[in-house]
């Protein structure tokens, strides 16, 4: 069976000791798990002495997780997959002090895919990873502030009324998408500081594709118009979003975390809480300027066109 292998790893501002004795306990982890926070209804259940915890849910499947080791520098865990399939893992949290107040703390996962998913390989683990990513932001937030600056509402479905805009269209790898979508906004700012009377108040973000083995993602940044503009620079379109219904996740807090609105409404899909249209491609809205220099006071839309 093909083996899967994940690692990612951060810096907290806490003493090893104190990282170490949240990780190991069940009774944390609801408060910066990214699978968790994805479906607030899920069933979660910690033993007593907070060692083992099993979760079922629509959204995340179901399962169980259990300490199985703790050494001085490293926790290990047994994790079994129920549903959607079931699958075994073994997850380790290595802890390395680096100061008397810093801690690099790194995650692990060695996993096997059933044979007749060999073909997932490299987009579980890039899967896995970005969920890696997000769970040891969110863990860092924890430990660091005692919550995390983290949080989505379900607004459900509902009409949109369709839009015409202006935009740039690009191709970049996921690892880059962050520094390569602000330098187009940068310069869709530009365009609307000079033409602000043509414009509507949505920004926004069309994601044409995501292509997890290949690592890349097409999309186009845009901003809403009440009326066509005349000349336009060469990097700029125009296009049409058509109207439609929308199912919605909103994120509130970092942009580094609007992946957790990503995750949320793609795992309500996996889970038939709605048809996605195939036709519209997932657009997100920001409801402030995306550009904002203080991360915390973005609000985004995460939108998934239905039937």
């Amino acid at each position: 069976m093909p083996k899967t292998y994940v690692e990612k790893s951060i810096t907290i501002n806490a003493d090893a000791q104190k990282v170490k004795a949240i990780i190991s306990d069940f009774n944390h982890w609801k408060h910066w798990s990214p699978w968790l926070i994805l479906e607030p209804d899920a069933t979660v259940k910690v033993t007593k002495d907070g060692k083992k915890q099993e979760w079922d849910g629509k959204r995340i499947g179901s399962g169980e997780i259990s300490v199985a080791n703790e050494k001085e520098t490293e926790i290990n865990y047994d994790l079994l997959f129920l549903k959607p399939w079931k699958s075994k893992a073994k997850t380790d949290f290595i802890v390395e002090a680096l100061t008397e107040n810093s801690t690099r703390l790194t995650w692990t996962m060695h996993s096997t895919l059933p044979f007749f998913m060999f073909w997932m390989k490299t987009m579980m683990e890039r899967m896995i990873g970005m969920d890696y990513d997000r769970g040891l932001l969110m863990l860092k937030d924890y430990i660091e502030n005692d919550k995390v600056a983290a949080n989505l509402e379900f607004l459900g479905e509902s009409d949109y009324a369709g839009c015409k805009y202006i935009g740039i269209k690009n191709t970049c790898s996921l690892d880059d998408i962050g520094e390569v979508v602000e330098a187009d906004f940068e310069k869709l700012a530009a365009f609307a500081k000079e033409n602000g009377e043509l414009l509507t108040d949505e920004w926004f973000t069309i994601y044409h594709k995501f292509d997890l083995n290949k690592n890349k993602v097409v999309y186009t940044g845009g901003i809403g118009v009440k009326e066509t503009p005349g000349d336009l620079e060469e990097d700029f379109i125009l296009g049409t979003i058509p109207a439609t219904k929308m199912q919605t996740v909103r994120h509130i807090g970092p942009y580094e975390l609007s992946g957790n609105g990503w995750s949320a409404i793609m795992a309500m899909e996996r889970a038939k809480e709605f048809k996605q249209n195939k036709k519209v491609s997932p657009i997100e809205f920001y409801r402030n300027d995306p550009r904002e220099t203080d991360p915390k006071d973005l609000i985004s839309d995460v939108c998934m066109a239905v039937k």
